[in-house]
């Protein structure tokens, strides 16, 4: 406890991997994950029992399903995490190829199970979402490819890697997913950012985002139809946004009680894409603002801690997963409360969803392995030396 106050200690040559990963890993941001995955089982103890009755299955079906897959998310984050930055590297490529692959394929092999949108191949017993594998591998190779630019002889990185997430946008505009899409364009932007980018290029490749958006929206019946819901002064009550409100004006500070929401019972969607709705009407304000805490604190922590880091590939590569982490937190809770179009997004951690959890992990194990603490000097003893 000492130590997650005052700080961690620098790991020593030929220590053991367990005990120099323990003394150099961010311990507020793993428990911070971890009790995110609690808050996002005791969720799915209220939400799933309804859609499991409608399905067939015991009352628990999904939420064993759930805690199966988180554990294999925290087994990938705990052994992504203990990995070196050039180890992860490597792998997160290697995972970007396969990803890729898995998303090019998709209009051939995949299936949209009835939701509009081919995001998914079947497998029998579960299914497979590549563009969440998709997200940390991209993050890891643009941040690659943008710090080769900055060396002498180095390639084109950045006209390299906006080429690669412009492909990756425009395959999953196709599905249509054009959330996961903003999200690809919006991890490359971050990095781009914190490499020195210009402004009047963000500007422009701002500009360039809402001319597509305004082509998707006329040319798209899918973003059409969320875009003029979302616009629309009055909201049906019978649609799952409707029930969603609802549910959370209902809530008030502290909740209807445990177990008595209603709106699990309405929504087909509550364990995944609105689990904050049944957070908000069975426990109140009080559990929604513990979890964006816990989301801010995992995110403004990890940057803090990657701006006091030289190399330049682990700060692009932190930076851009934990944006992401951050950003797809709250465009899930945005689109709950009609602050932001309807983007089918699960949230973090706490939503139901085998691919959503395990790719979640991996990214998170990740970010721990790029924010652990090494034997370097600090950023501003680097600046101030070039200074003088």
């Amino acid at each position: 406890m000492t130590e997650m106050v005052y700080g961690t200690v620098a790991a020593q040559p030929g220590d053991p991997v367990l005990p120099r990963w323990w003394r150099t890993v961010d311990r507020w941001t793993m428990s911070a994950v971890l009790l995110l995955f609690g808050i996002g089982i005791l969720l799915g103890l209220a939400a799933s029992p309804p859609l499991a009755a409608k399905n067939g299955y015991e009352p628990f079906f999904y939420v064993k399903k759930q805690a199966l897959f988180g554990g294999l998310a925290l087994v990938a984050m705990f052994v992504t995490s203990m990995m070196s930055p050039q180890l992860v590297r490597r792998l997160g490529v290697l995972g970007f190829f396969a990803a890729f692959a898995g998303l090019v394929m998709l209009p051939v092999f995949g299936t949209d199970f009835g939701k509009g949108a081919v995001r998914w191949y079947s497998l029998g017993f579960g299914s497979v979402q590549p563009s969440e594998f998709l997200k940390p591998g991209f993050v890891v190779l643009g941040a690659w490819l943008i710090a080769a630019a900055a060396e002498i002889n180095g390639p084109p990185g950045k006209t390299i890697s906006l080429a690669i997430a412009t492909v990756i946008a425009g395959f999953l505009a196709l599905q249509p997913d054009f959330g996961q899409a903003v999200l690809i364009l919006f991890g490359w932007g971050v990095m781009y950012f914190v490499a020195g980018a210009p402004l009047l290029l963000l500007f422009a490749i701002a500009g360039s985002t809402v001319f597509l958006g305004t082509l998707a929206y006329r040319n798209s019946e899918h973003f059409a139809r969320r875009i003029d819901g979302f616009l629309t002064p009055e909201v049906d009550p019978t649609t799952q946004i409707g029930y969603a409100t609802n549910a959370i004006r209902e809530g008030g500070f502290f909740g209807v009680g445990v177990g008595e929401g209603s709106v699990k019972w309405s929504l087909p969607d509550a364990h995944t894409d609105f689990i904050i709705a049944v957070a908000a009407e069975e426990y109140g304000l009080v559990l929604v603002l513990c979890i964006i805490g816990l989301y801010a604190l995992i995110t403004v922590r990890s940057l803090l801690r990657l701006m006091r880091e030289r190399e330049p590939f682990i700060r692009l590569a932190g930076t851009g997963i934990a944006c992401l982490f951050g950003l797809q937190a709250f465009i899930n809770m945005g689109v709950a409360v009609r602050l932001l179009p309807a983007k089918g997004m699960t949230l973090p951690f706490v939503s139901y969803g085998g691919s959503s959890l395990i790719a979640g992990g991996i990214a998170l194990g990740m970010l721990l392995a790029f924010t652990r603490t090494r034997p370097q000097g600090e950023m501003s003893d680097i600046l101030r030396r070039r200074w003088q």
